[in-house]
């Protein structure tokens, strides 16, 4: 590398002015709005895939998606999004040119390919000429339009495929091919362009994938507000006339977090008769072959205020390039480059007002206030700064500009004021190499282009791993985490039976005269007198030595009851067996949130005569200023081998899903905090408890909450508790089956429902020496329909952070935060401790033969604990590598805090196996 400081006078000379620069120049983006990350839209309606990737590069007939895709964005209204999902194996759409209805926006999933059609026909403006060459181009129409639109955009993490590498139907060459004849014949392609934006305000381009475009791949023309934000653009170098992004005549643009490959301009800024581009911020992307960071050809309009930061050029013919000649020349002026890092490119520096060689016109360009700060080019090329005459020099401010060894200035008509550490002297001469060169600050920001697909987080079962996760071998083991020992348990091997298969001990019927022994209106009531025959029972067999029953049936009757249910632990296992779901209730309005107090007042008449054992149940609710979680569902269980069947358990609190007061005790929600914040949620509320019970067995079960549906306890010291759920059904929205038990859902359907913006379906907190947690195997997880399932945003997991009060996995806002391991849990700002058996509660899930609807995130259906920054903070973690690996990355040493000596044998958290994706047939529960 070059790197000399100017001689000193030079320096004096300057140094004044580049310090007046700097106080002058802004230094956040040109873009004069308040830019932040885009959010997908709400979604009208859900169009499935019917084709696969294999049909299409077969597909010689025409684009059968055109009419059904136009159709949906015709009857969708403004402000929402048309989504494109997959439907099992089918993932692909082939359509010709669709019109985006003002307001509405495109959303295409991860996974989903949208093909542009290779005949010509469906893309021609009514000349026939799309598909040819002429004199004028322009005649075919393009892929997706977008005009006069407002709040809109393209969105997902899918793919948008020009196929402008294929040949077109009919014809010998592809669109490129077309191209390359055209400019040896010296004409014009009638190709179309991949995305054309025209008059509109406030779009965004968030996270989609656009290759092979036959032309260029994203136009903007007379656009006032644009962000793409992580999109991805990939096109072979080869291919004419492909340019990234061209914004024409608009402004405030901002182009962030991008990846950008292709055959010509990366991005190139122009500004034609619709007048000037300007407020242009380009920061933190890669580029990798093409021709370059662009401004121009046409500058006729004028281009201003452009913000170029945090770049990356590898492999580009030019690097950053101002182009233009006197048939399109203009004002170019305030353009700042900043923290740009470039090689493998032939002209790193390409600043030429003579850009057509055969170019007329009395269009004079002018290149003004061109400033290069932390420009660094690793190796040599042509460096070219050429401008117009002696009445239109080129000025440019360089600082601390870097530049490799052998290369070649080309300079005319051009003015450098040059700062410290600048690599040319006022009159573009390259100086000698220094004696301390300046540390090379763009080693480590190169990156690869990313593969399509790298990043996705669905890690996948090997074949040897999957009969680990058959029902004998996960319910088969039990005992403290790490020490299971085989405990054979067949469920199936031994059904529940249903009613008019057994002799009920006890029947519940609300139409029915009770009798207090063996009729009752109440389940609780029957249990209550099962719990006193049980007793009796116990004196009977020690003073006569006659055995007990093996088990208790209890058998309700078709009906509701508004009631809670507990049943304590009992020497005899029960079974709980209704007349069918759908006609057998059992119902209760509760939650987390209420106080002791009024929970007394609304069930306590219920419990006045109960049994000790359920009176205390009862009692521990009671006594407590907010009855919290565990003090909320409708059934409570302690009761080894218990079972129910055909019953449906509802908790019927929210069910509407709209937010409600906060409730706290004590501190937890004083001031504006995090805990504060954390508080102004929806309570939770269960409709079923399991409390360490083992050998748990439920069949064709209707479970309906909210938030907290069923929560599965392991016993006190940790010990397996096993829960079997079978052709069963199970809804809510946040967290709605979670706990530290080993549990087995097995045909059952999952249904997520929408009243919030996410959703989660589990939250195990497993802990890290556990066989197993929760595994779902032939199951179906639907949704509700609802305006945010369809959004595609929900999750499969999130893994329980239990008892957390701080997070060593990341910075949090608090001055001076500290979050160290220690006895408990606690935190009192600004510091905190945190257990090794808090760390440890690591939640494992396995999802296997199942049937995934498009609510859930295609990419990575595994979420973090929270947002990091806050709090309750913890990343997912798929396997024990990522545990180790998380640890070590923390504030917390697993060796020196924690008292490891190794890292834990592997072993899968999170996993999948031969789901199928993109079902989404109705729901089959009744509601």
């Amino acid at each position: 590398m070059i790197n000399i400081s100017l001689r000193f006078r030079w320096l004096t000379i300057f140094s004044c002015f580049i310090v007046l620069a700097t106080l002058t120049s802004p230094v956040q983006a040109q873009d004069s709005r308040q830019v932040k990350e885009p959010v997908n839209p709400p979604v009208c309606t859900l169009v499935a895939a019917t084709l696969t990737v294999q049909q299409i590069e077969a597909q010689d007939g025409a684009a059968p998606d055109t009419r059904r895709l136009q159709q949906a964005i015709a009857a969708c209204p403004a402000g929402s999004a048309v989504r494109l999902v997959r439907a099992g194996e089918n993932s692909a759409f082939l359509s010709g040119a669709l019109s985006m209805k003002p307001g509405v926006s495109l959303l295409i999933d991860f996974g989903v390919t949208l093909f542009a059609s290779r005949d010509p026909a469906d893309f021609d403006r009514g000349a026939a000429s799309c598909g040819q060459t002429d004199e004028k181009g322009r005649g075919c129409r393009p892929f997706i339009l977008m005009e006069k639109s407002r709040m809109a955009g393209i969105y997902g993490e899918g793919v948008i495929d020009g196929q402008g590498g294929a040949k077109m139907l009919g014809r010998s060459e592809s669109w490129w091919e077309l191209a390359r004849r055209a400019q040896r014949e010296d004409k014009h392609q009638n190709v179309p362009r991949l995305i054309e934006i025209i008059q509109s305000e406030d779009i965004s381009a968030y996270q989609i994938w656009l290759k092979n475009a036959a032309n260029f791949h994203l136009t903007l023309n007379a656009v006032n507000g644009f962000t793409a934000w992580g999109v991805h653009i990939d096109t072979p170098s080869h291919a004419r006339n492909t340019d990234g992004i061209d914004p024409v005549s608009s402004k405030n643009i901002t182009i962030t977090k991008s990846f950008i490959r292709t055959g010509d301009d990366n991005i190139a800024i122009k500004a034609g008769q619709q007048g000037a581009t300007e407020f242009v911020s380009i920061i933190d992307n890669h580029f990798y072959h093409g021709h370059g960071m662009s401004i121009g050809s046409e500058t006729h309009g004028g281009v201003r205020h452009v913000l170029v930061s945090q770049l990356t050029i590898d492999g580009a013919t030019s690097g950053l390039r101002i182009k233009s000649d006197i048939s399109r020349g203009g004002l170019v002026q305030d353009v700042h480059y900043r923290q740009v890092c470039i090689q493998n490119s032939k002209t790193p520096l390409d600043f030429d007002s003579f850009y057509g060689k055969r170019a007329q016109g009395e269009l004079i360009p002018q290149f003004q206030d061109i400033q290069l700060q932390q420009v660094q080019v690793l190796t040599p090329g042509k460096l070219v700064f050429r401008g117009y005459d002696a009445a239109h020099v080129m000025r440019l401010q360089t600082s601390e500009l870097q530049l490799a060894a052998g290369s070649v200035v080309q300079a005319q008509h051009a003015q450098l004021s040059a700062g410290a550490r600048s690599d040319l002297t006022p009159d573009f001469r390259l100086q000698p190499a220094a004696e301390s060169a300046a540390t090379n600050t763009c080693a480590s920001q190169f990156q690869p282009y990313p593969v399509y697909g790298q990043q996705q987080r669905r890690p996948q079962l090997t074949a040897a791993q999957v009969p680990h996760y058959a029902y004998e071998q996960v319910l088969g083991f039990a005992g403290l985490p790490g020490q299971e020992r085989p405990d054979p348990w067949d469920p199936l091997a031994a059904p529940i039976p249903a009613a008019g298969q057994f002799r009920p001990d006890y029947v519940v019927s609300l139409a029915q005269p009770a009798d207090g022994k063996t009729r009752f209106h109440s389940v609780q009531a029957a249990i209550n007198r099962m719990l006193m025959d049980m007793a009796m029972h116990a004196q009977t067999q020690t003073q006569t030595g006659k055995p007990g029953k093996e088990r208790i049936y209890i058998l309700l009757q078709p009906g509701i009851y508004e009631e809670l249910v507990y049943l304590p632990a009992t020497p005899v296992p029960v079974s709980l067996i209704g007349s069918g779901s759908a006609e057998t209730r059992i119902r209760a309005n509760l939650d987390a949130a209420i106080s002791g107090a009024t929970y007394l007042q609304r069930f306590g008449q219920q419990f006045l005569d109960a049994p000790p054992a359920v009176r205390e149940m009862s009692d521990s609710i009671a006594q407590k200023a907010l009855i919290g979680t565990f003090g909320s569902p409708v059934l409570w269980v302690k009761s080894q081998g218990f079972q129910m069947r055909d019953i449906t358990l509802e908790n019927s609190y929210n069910k509407s899903g709209q937010a409600q007061p906060a409730a706290c005790e004590g501190n937890a929600c004083a001031g504006d905090g995090v805990y504060a914040k954390m508080n102004m949620v929806h309570h939770q509320a269960l409709a079923l408890m399991t409390d360490g019970v083992d050998k748990a067995q439920f069949d064709s079960v209707r479970l309906l909450g909210l938030q907290d549906t069923v929560y599965l306890r392991n016993q006190a010291d940790g010990r397996t508790a096993r829960n079997f759920f079978y052709r069963s059904y199970i809804e809510g929205d946040v967290d709605f089956i979670f706990g530290d038990a080993t549990a087995y859902f097995l045909q059952t359907e999952i249904r997520s429902l929408g009243p919030r913006s996410s959703s989660y379906v589990a939250a195990p907190s497993t802990n890290l020496f556990s066989r197993y947690g929760f595994v779902f195997n032939q199951c179906r997880f639907t949704h509700d329909g609802s305006a945010y399932a369809l959004s595609g945003k929900f999750y499969l997991v999130r893994q329980w952070f239990h008892n957390q009060k701080c997070t060593p996995y990341a910075e949090v806002p608090v001055t001076n935060y500290q979050c160290q391991a220690g006895d408990s849990n606690q935190f009192t700002s600004p510091s905190g401790t945190i257990t090794r058996a808090t760390l440890e509660t690591v939640g494992k899930m396995i999802v296997l033969n199942s049937e995934i609807g498009t609510h859930i995130q295609a990419k990575n259906p595994w979420s973090d604990w929270n947002r990091r920054g806050t709090l309750p903070y913890r990343p997912a973690q798929m396997d024990s590598q990522d545990y180790w690996r998380n640890l070590l990355a923390s504030k917390i040493h697993p060796l020196r805090d924690l008292g490891y000596r190794e890292p834990p044998a592997a072993g899968q958290f999170l996993g999948e196996w031969n789901n199928r994706l993109g079902i989404d047939h109705a729901s089959s529960a009744a509601q």
